[in-house]
């Protein structure tokens, strides 16, 4: 059955061609994805026994434990920051662990679970506390000693060369050393897909990290999928491909997209490891971690990663093999859009939809209309006797760019995918309260036979006063199949509204765009780093590959934009169809748009092709809107920066190499374990009004993290983020906190209003450029 569904299934684009993975690890250990719980992604350094215990018995009451969780897992911050002076092992923080960590794992160990805990190939871990560089032998005793099962192994301070041969030698020193215990402890390398470990981790651990860290937003969930999607072949029982841990529940996407996340780490047999508050989460929430379907996909015994059958246009088909002959086929949309995805059969398939039950079939293609962000799984097989199950029907749609009170074309298309012809079809779609939608075209045919469609064309209308935003439009479809089942299909197709900008002077890159074609990036350039034209580094534009073509809805209530071009490509900007300005070379433009309804930026030629600074001017000229207040900008000197702990090495000097504010920066010299460089403040600082803090880096040599932290209060206590956003060596960034990414002690509650110091992180022994450390 593997073998003849593989071959029916048409691969349209391949991903990867690698080399053969390195045997497995001969333990039977994680013959499956390993599945659990660990703190970090909704807690940060706040982990404690109290927390691991909670979670444990919830693993118990909300059934997690029964859909096939099973571990534990503490991340950094678990331990004291000095190894005990008489024994140099680890010690517990005794005010975090009370009871120590083998009373915690005996406890979640009594509960039928296991507990994991983490580690670091470097002199410290990622927090800073002590890393295991060296101490192998002794750290993997003592987890050993205290019971624990899995160890995530990170990759903080590692002293290294940067060659695999290095990477390789530090894992394969705690690979022996666990071995050498004699207790079966999981090993998860975690150093971020740096030296490729998928080609040599399967005979060092059990699964290893092929990308940076996660974050619970969009753009990362979706660049993580882009990276380990083509990366199926390595993996498999005992060695596992590991895109980071879930950030289902914790706010920052929607359900769809959480249903993604977690239907995607299923379809490539990721580890499904909660990163959630799971005292406070949702029914959805738990609904989705304890769906047995798609867990069941993940933990297939067969152990195969869905391999890529399609990747065009931000729409992805992956294909799992699974271990009872079935397949399970993911149609995945990256895209902004309700888009129709498939993937042709050569007979007749029984499709079960793995989030909704519903059972259909398909004659010669397995496909979904699938909701922007969205991915539909099927569990597939072949299929005879068609007559009782009901056709695979798809309602799709596209709509342009919605205005306030102008008729709007709408598309709708209604295939029926099934063996047999459907009777008496007719399409309807609904928008919001007061919206109108008018059919132009037949919204109902007598038939439609297998794989045939109805087409219809739709006025859609906004009323006047709409705000700009994203609105359901639900697109349905009504059929009689069988001559006697009358059955129904839909779709929520989203209507993206532009309304004017607000007046005054703003950066372009902060108003939506209507829509676009080719790539662009807010802030930066294509590449990820701050837009440089010359020697001006800007911190706001729009970063291109040229060809490309912007769009913005004016309403007739701008009058100018002012921009500085630059990169190999040509230049125009449009008033409506009329053009405003022109560049072949960077320069400096400004574009009359008076009374102009659309806005469009193109660029023409090939490669880079930045609009640097961009400012929109509507109605009244006034300040540049999002407002910035700069803290420090090094015009004078090092503005009185020095580093928060005295014995962790760095110094700063001053620069003018690097600087986006002025004529002057601060050069850092950072030390291999990293400091925090900043000052505490003359007088409480009052930022209320703000909601957030910026700085700007450039990294010089070796790469670095950036991060950011205040003290607030009297007590001056120590408030600081938890992203660790990393730079390579050459580049440029913005580092980015808003308050609330910025995580306080217990008790302790960041006031805007009473700052009173600022600090920024930097490492690895190298020379960091800084600059306009400001407040947005």
């Amino acid at each position: 059955m593997h073998r003849i569904l593989t071959a029916l299934l048409v691969a349209t684009a391949v991903a990867v061609a690698p080399a053969a993975p390195a045997l497995a690890l001969d333990d039977g250990l994680a013959r499956t994805p390993p599945m659990g719980f660990n703190d970090w992604n909704a807690f940060g350094c706040d982990v404690t026994e109290e927390l691991i215990k909670q979670t444990a018995d919830l693993f118990i009451t909300e059934g997690l434990r029964d859909a096939g969780y099973t571990y534990l897992n503490i991340d950094d911050c678990w331990s004291l920051k000095e190894r005990d002076p008489a024994t140099g092992r680890l010690v517990p923080d005794p005010v975090k662990f009370p009871s120590g960590i083998a009373a915690t794992a005996a406890y979640v160990h009594g509960k039928g679970l296991k507990l994991g805990i983490y580690g670091d190939a470097g002199t410290n871990t990622c927090a800073g506390y002590p890393g295991s560089l060296g101490r192998e032998t002794l750290d993997a005793q003592t987890f050993a000693d205290w019971g624990v099962d899995y160890l995530k192994y990170d990759n903080c301070y590692n002293q290294s060369d940067g060659s695999q041969a290095d990477y390789i030698r530090r894992y394969t020193a705690m690979r022996d050393a666990l071995a050498a215990t004699g207790r079966p402890i999981v090993l998860s390398i975690c150093e971020w897909g740096t030296s490729q470990p998928w080609t040599w981790g399967a005979d060092v651990g059990h699964l290893w990290r092929t990308t940076g860290d996660i974050s619970d937003n969009w753009p990362s969930l979706r660049s993580i999928i882009a990276a380990n999607a083509p990366l199926a072949p390595y993996a498999g029982p005992g060695h596992w491909n590991d895109p980071d841990m879930l950030e289902i529940g914790n706010g920052g996407m929607t359900a769809t997209e959480y249903r993604t996340h977690m239907s995607m780490w299923a379809m490539m047999a990721a580890p499904l490891i909660i990163g959630t508050d799971l005292r406070s989460a949702s029914a959805e929430t738990l609904s989705i971690l304890t769906n047995r379907e798609i867990i069941g996909i993940d933990q297939d015994k067969l152990g195969v990663a869905g391999r890529v059958v399609s990747d065009t246009g931000g729409l992805m088909v992956l294909d799992k093999p699974l271990a009872n002959g079935e397949h399970a086929i993911a149609l995945y949309n990256s895209t902004d859009v309700l888009a129709t995805i498939g993937t042709p059969v050569t007979r007749p398939h029984r499709l079960t939809d793995v989030w909704t039950g519903a059972v259909t079939q398909a004659r010669s293609r397995i496909e979904a209309a699938v909701p922007a962000h969205g991915t539909v799984v099927y569990k597939v097989r072949p299929i005879r006797d068609t007559g009782p199950v009901a056709p695979s029907v798809t309602v799709g749609g596209t709509i342009a760019t919605v205005t306030p009170a102008a008729g709007t074309p709408l598309t709708t298309t209604v295939t029926n995918r099934g063996v047999g012809s459907l009777t008496d079809v007719r399409v309807t779609v609904a928008g919001p309260a007061g919206w109108t939608v008018t059919a132009g075209t037949p919204a109902r045919d007598r038939s439609l036979g297998s794989d045939e469609s109805l087409v219809t064309t739709w006025t859609v209308t906004a009323p006047a006063t709409v705000t700009a935003g994203s609105y359901p439009l639900t697109l349905s479809t009504s059929y009689t199949w069988g001559g006697r089942h009358r059955s129904s299909s839909a779709s929520i197709l989203v209507a993206a509204v532009v309304t004017p900008p607000d007046g005054g002077s703003r950066y372009l890159s902060t108003v939506r765009a209507a829509d676009f074609t080719g790539s662009m990036a807010l802030d930066q350039t294509i590449g990820g780093n701050l837009i440089t034209i010359g020697e001006h580094v800007y911190t706001r534009g729009i970063g291109t590959t040229a060809p490309t073509s912007i769009r913005y809805y004016l309403g007739g209530e701008c009058s100018s934009l002012t921009t500085d071009v630059g990169g190999g490509a040509d230049f125009t900007i449009y008033a409506d169809d009329t053009v405003a300005a022109t560049a072949t070379t960077p320069q400096s433009l400004t574009a009359d748009l008076t009374g102009a309804t659309w806005l469009r930026l193109t660029t023409t030629g090939a490669g880079p092709a930045d609009w640097a600074a961009p400012i929109l001017t509507c109605g009244e000229p006034g300040p540049v809107q999002p407002a910035e207040r700069t803290l420090f900008s090094f015009e004078g000197g090092t503005d009185g920066f020095t580093i928060a702990n005295a014995d962790g090495g760095g110094s700063v000097e001053p620069a003018t190499a690097f600087h986006t504010e002025g004529t002057a920066g601060l050069l850092v010299h950072t030390p291999v374990n990293g400091n925090w460089f900043g000052r505490a403040l003359d007088a409480p600082l009052d930022l209320t009004g703000f909601a957030r803090l910026k700085f700007d880096m450039r990294v010089e040599t070796a790469g670095s993290v950036g991060e950011i932290a205040v003290q607030v209060g009297d007590a001056f206590s120590w408030c600081q983020g938890g992203q660790w956003t990393w730079t390579g060596a050459g580049g440029s960034r913005t580092v980015t906190r808003s308050f609330d990414e910025i995580s306080c002690p217990a008790g302790v509650t960041l006031d805007p209003a009473d700052i009173r110091a600022v600090w920024v992180f930097l490492n690895t022994g190298g020379d960091v450029s800084i600059d306009d450390v400001r407040a947005e």
